[in-house]
Formats: structure tokens, sequence, C-alpha cells
């Protein structure tokens, strides 16, 4: 999910309940509030745990809520943290794999603090993102396959961009009470296919409608076609989309009806007028795959 901020760059509540009801009409199977997506690292702690409170209540059951409990190197304190966000109502609490081990700590020290973790988090379901800051720490499939054999960890988001490790993952978790969901968009149709349980992605943040419509037709033989050109838009539109982000989402939902502003907390984002340029090129080449697949979509007012 997206953070809403007013132009004083406090959190907008009423455009993020806006925002969380736009996701679940795009048939949203589920929220990951408070993610990097979500502007996590420029929240506070406080502003962490009322964006998680405020979105679960205004999904209200319709969809589980997950968000991120991880943010200091402290075991003592991530786990402090994880009970306060799971308090808010959240489903499961997410752990950043690169919070938890420095870029030249072996594994076998994240193996560690995986289960302290575990072993002072009571029951909390938890699941694990490999957050891109401040690194990316990719998982091995045998790390995730002993998390999961604990039937604590229930989600895992995947970026590394290795369909082969993908699989590997799936397969090593197959059987257990799990999702691993990719967020690689130009292997989208081939996760799906490999039996990941769905997408988390920025390009959800841009056309949620079009990810929960692959997810649900992936697999339906007289929709082959119209499933490669979504993944082919997709692919073609990966980079542009990572652009001025989140920025660029912001003013692409603007563009769609939702009522977000533009402001960010994040340096460094400047929106351009060739980054808006691009945007509107972007909004018309959506409305042409709209209408080559037969999706619609009802703009909100």
């Amino acid at each position: 999910m997206l953070t809403p901020f007013h132009e004083d760059g406090s959190v907008d509540y009423d455009g993020l309940s806006a925002l969380t009801a736009y996701y679940i009409e795009a048939g949203a199977g589920g929220l990951f509030a408070n993610c990097l997506s979500s502007e996590m690292y420029e929240l506070s702690s406080r502003e962490r745990l009322d964006v998680t409170a405020h979105v679960v209540k205004a999904a209200g059951g319709a969809v589980p809520v997950f968000s991120t409990g991880t943010f200091s190197a402290d075991g003592r304190e991530q786990a402090d943290f994880i009970k306060r966000i799971y308090d808010t109502g959240a489903s499961a609490v997410i752990v950043i794999s690169s919070i938890l081990a420095a870029e030249d700590e072996p594994d076998a020290l994240l193996d560690e603090r995986v289960h302290d973790l575990l072993e002072n988090t009571d029951d909390i379901p938890l699941g694990f993102y490999e957050c891109p800051v401040p690194y990316k720490r990719v998982l091995t499939a045998a790390q995730l396959q002993r998390s999961v054999a604990t039937g604590r960890v229930v989600y895992h988001k995947d970026t590394s961009l290795d369909i082969d490790a993908v699989k590997a993952k799936l397969a090593a978790t197959s059987g257990y009470s799990f999702e691993l969901y990719d967020a690689y968009m130009v292997n989208a149709v081939a996760s799906l296919q490999a039996g990941a349980a769905g997408l988390s992605c920025i390009q959800g943040n841009y056309i949620p409608e079009l990810i929960t419509w692959l997810c649900d037709n992936f697999v339906n033989p007289d929709l082959q076609v119209d499933v490669q050109l979504a993944q082919q838009f997709l692919t073609r539109n990966m980079d542009v989309m990572h652009e001025v982000y989140p920025v660029a989402a912001k003013y692409f939902l603007q563009k769609r009806g939702v009522p977000v502003g533009l402001t960010t907390r994040r340096q460094g984002n400047a929106f351009s007028e060739q980054a808006k340029q691009d945007m509107d090129r972007l909004f018309e080449s959506y409305q042409a795959l709209q209408r080559a697949i037969g999706l619609r979509r009802q703009l909100m007012a």
C-alpha cells in the first residue's frame, strides 16, 4: 500500500481510507500496509502503528492486513514492536530479512536471529519480505523451509527476480500452510504457473484490478492471448512504474479518480514534467489494454 500525505507532510487518513476501499474494490486478496511503498522508513513508530490500525479498521475484515514489524537491529525491540503491530489487529506481521542481519553477516547468524524472534513473539503469525532497503537479503529455499516448518511463517514476499529461486522456494515449502507472493512482474505469469499464491508488487498501486485479473485468469484456456497481452504490458512498463516512485503512482491514481495527493516524505522524488508525461502515456496505454482484454473498472468519484 501507499501512504497518502497532506501537503504539510502529515498522514492523510481520509485518503488512506479511500485508498483502502480502492484496493478492496479492485479485488485485492490482502493488504500490506506499512511497507516500503508506504514510506515505512519515513514514518515514526507511532505512525506505523496508527497507519496499520487505520487500514485494519477501514478494511473492516474484508481482507487480511499485514504490516512490517522490524525496524530496530535489537532483537528485543524487534519482538516488542512486532507485538505492538499485531495488537492493532493485523493478521500477520512482516519481518524484513535485511534488518535481521547485516550484509556481511552469514546466513547462520540470520537463522539464529529468526529462531530467537520466533521464540520471543508468542504465536504471532509472521511473514518475510526481501525488502531492497537497507539492502536486499534474499533467503534460500532451505532457510525459508526451516522457518515455514515451525508453523509460524505464513507469508513470503519474494524479490529474488529469479523464477528458478521462486520454484525452489515453492517446492521446499509445499504442503505447509504458507503462501509465496512474487514482486517481480516480469515473471508474473511464470510464478503463478509455478504455484505462487499471488502477486505483491508496486504495479498493484497503479492498476490493482489487472493484477487481480491476472491471478484469477492465468490458467483460463480461453484467455491465454489476453493473459500474454497483460504480461507483456507489465514487462514493457516495469521501468517507468519504478521511476519517481511512489509519487508517480499517486499521480496515476489521481488520474483514476482516487483522492490522494502527490506529497511524499521520500527524498529525491521530484516529479518532473517528463515524469508526468510518462505517466500520461502509461495511462493511455493501460486504457488501450483494458479495451483489448475487456477489463472494465468504474473510476472512483
